[in-house]
């Protein structure tokens, strides 16, 4: 799954030129009800002006509120000016990114502005990652790391006809043990599936329906 597949597209983004005052900023986020916005220059990304970063400038300078909205310019205090995606990039890579911001520029090998990557982008494509947004049974379990247990997982799966929904697997630390998480569709089959599966060799550690 790559970024152009699940940003904002720059003819949907909301932006401001680097010129613009801090009130005209505020009143584009108070209008569209949004965090943050990136901030351009002939549309090349100079960075991303949120609510928080607005009033951390304010209170950094000594001017009035009145002066300061005014006289100071989105260009002056736009920060995370590296903070950037190549729409061709793994669209997992914005995780760990909108971390502590709203939203990340999706930018072309010129810094020409292409969109953005919102947080709730992330979340929403997660939660369809982990199937949260359909309802089934979540098998939670464990299985040593050896070749071949993804396609013994495959196998079984096809012999009692369960649909999976999602299929995650974790890392655990250094014990050589590796823990999945699988959500199907609820089907008479799933007490002797889940039977099988402990039988071939995984753990299973929770079952519960969503």
């Amino acid at each position: 799954m790559f970024v152009k597949s699940n940003m904002i597209p720059l003819r949907k983004t909301h932006f401001v030129k680097e010129k613009d005052s801090v009130k005209q900023v505020l009143d584009l986020l108070q209008k569209y009800d949004i965090d943050g916005v990136p901030v351009v220059s002939d549309n090349r990304f100079k960075g991303i002006l949120t609510r928080h970063s607005i009033y951390e400038a304010f209170f950094a300078n000594n001017q009035t509120k009145e002066q300061f909205l005014a006289k100071t310019k989105a260009g002056d205090i736009a920060s995370c000016r590296k903070l950037t995606i190549s729409e061709d990039e793994m669209f997992e890579r914005t995780l760990l990114m909108v971390k502590d911001m709203p939203i990340v520029a999706v930018t072309d090998k010129h810094n020409q502005l292409l969109g953005v990557v919102t947080r709730y982008d992330v979340l929403e494509q997660f939660q369809s990652a982990f199937g949260m947004k359909k309802p089934g049974i979540r098998i939670s379990f464990a299985s040593l790391e050896t070749e071949g247990r993804i396609a013994r997982l495959s196998e079984i799966t096809k012999q009692f006809h369960e649909n999976i929904i999602s299929l995650t697997t974790f890392d655990e630390t250094d014990q050589l043990v590796r823990r999945m998480v699988m959500k199907v569709e609820k089907t008479p089959n799933l007490e002797k599936f889940v039977e099988k599966l402990s039988q071939s060799g995984f753990r299973i550690l929770s079952i519960h329906e969503d």
